[in-house]
């Protein structure tokens, strides 16, 4: 199966509670813990979005590991929405902020960018 560039994303954080919420509230979906790698792994917490391993796509998690950064590091995530706005309008309820609201990339659709509590910079892809 040919599959998607992108097979594997982390965003680190460093509160995970609230990363949770977050990502939980905004995006209407629950995570799902993740055994982390190593053998003990007792310095990381890993919670995965909801995925499908035959997919198309990339899936991930939010990381949490001692001594690693978060923040506007230079990657940027889109998540797939229906409509973006509604999605950017959760996230501000949640504690992040709206970058740049719902705009146009022609044929393609339309985004919006958003930042999560941790300033983790995200961006939001739909449609409509």
């Amino acid at each position: 199966m040919t599959r998607n560039p992108v097979g594997w994303f982390e965003i680190y954080v460093q509160d995970m509670d609230r990363a949770k919420a977050f990502y939980e509230n905004v995006l209407s979906r629950t995570l799902e813990a993740l055994a982390p790698p190593g053998a003990d792994g007792s310095d990381m917490e890993m919670w995965a979005f909801p995925m499908q391993p035959e997919a198309g796509g990339a899936a991930g998690a939010l990381v949490h590991m001692p001594g690693a950064p978060s923040g506007n590091g230079g990657t940027l995530i889109y998540f797939s929405c229906e409509d973006c706005a509604v999605e950017a309008g959760r996230a501000v309820a949640q504690g992040g902020t709206v970058v740049r609201d719902k705009m146009p990339i022609g044929p393609y659709g339309f985004i919006a960018l958003i930042t999560d509590p941790d300033e983790n910079l995200i961006g939001l892809h739909s449609m409509r």
